[in-house]
Formats: C-alpha cells, sequence, structure tokens
C-alpha cells in the first residue's frame, strides 16, 4: 500500500494543495496502520499486541481521514471532473457509491476499537486490520481512480 501510494505522490503531488494534504494524510494513517498491525520496519515482539491507546489513535485517523475524502476531496474533485465535460463528472459520480461501500469497513472497525474498555478486545485486532486492509486497498484505488480522472483532464486542459 506504501508503493502504491509513493506512485500516487509522485504522479499528482504538488498539483492541487487538497490533494497534496490528503495524500500526506494517506500516508499518515498508512504508517499508523503498519505500526500496530506490527508490519515492517514496525515489528513488535512476537505474540504481543498494540497498545490500546494506539489503535484509538489509528481509529482517529482512520475517521479523519474517511471523513476528509467524503466532506472535503470528493466533491472539490467532482466539482472539477464537471469542467471538463459529462463524460468525466460522470465518472468521477460513478466512483463515490464504490469509495463509500468501504466506509462501513472503517466505521465498524472504529466502532468496535474506540470504544473497547478492556484489551480483550485486541485478540481479534488482527483478523480486523486484516479485513480493513482490504476495504482501504479497495478504497485507494477507487480514490487514485479518481485522481487520475482528474489528472487526466488537468493535463490535456494545461
Amino acid at each position: 500500500m506504501l508503493t502504491k501510494l509513493e506512485k500516487a505522490e509522485q504522479k499528482w503531488g504538488g498539483s492541487n494543495k487538497l490533494v497534496d494534504q490528503w495524500l500526506q494524510h494517506r500516508r499518515v494513517l498508512l504508517i499508523q496502520y503498519f505500526k500496530i498491525a506490527g508490519l515492517a520496519p514496525y515489528t513488535m515482539p512476537a505474540k504481543s499486541l498494540p497498545k490500546a491507546d494506539a489503535v484509538k489513535q489509528f481509529c482517529a485517523q482512520l475517521v479523519d481521514y474517511v471523513s476528509e475524502g467524503h466532506f472535503e476531496v470528493y466533491d472539490q474533485v467532482v466539482t472539477e471532473c464537471e469542467k471538463f465535460g459529462q463524460t468525466s463528472k460522470e465518472r468521477a459520480q460513478q466512483l463515490l457509491p464504490q469509495i463509500s461501500e468501504t466506509t462501513d469497513a472503517a466505521l465498524d472497525f472504529n466502532d468496535k476499537y474506540t470504544e473497547a474498555d478492556n484489551d480483550d478486545i485486541l485478540m481479534d485486532l488482527d483478523a480486523d486490520l486484516s479485513k480493513l486492509a482490504q476495504a482501504m486497498e479497495t478504497r485507494f484505488a477507487f480514490e487514485d481512480e479518481l485522481l487520475e480522472q482528474l489528472h487526466e483532464h488537468h493535463s490535456k486542459a494545461s
């Protein structure tokens, strides 16, 4: 996921301040994910769980990222795509429901782990992180397609 993010940053970085900020927030989210999942380079001792506070911090970043997309970035991208004709606008609008489908996985994860008041819930963490990673990878692919739609037309207009 980080490799795909780096490609996205190289491709779209610097084209729009909001997009740059959003991709940076994706990076922060992914790094926090790698930390709580114990993935390289943030490995943890075998059979250890992350601290509940670290998981709750990740949940906050996750909700912030999802919210930023829905309430700031997507509308702006669709509005920009509208400038390039009906086809561009329609494709952008087709992507939004597909992105939204992944929101439930993020919110379910958040609900489960932010309200946890004991460490027993962390026993499910590996399986839940795996499901969340699949949903987020799908989301990132759709978001990148949305950005590609915008970039493709901005490049032609320039």
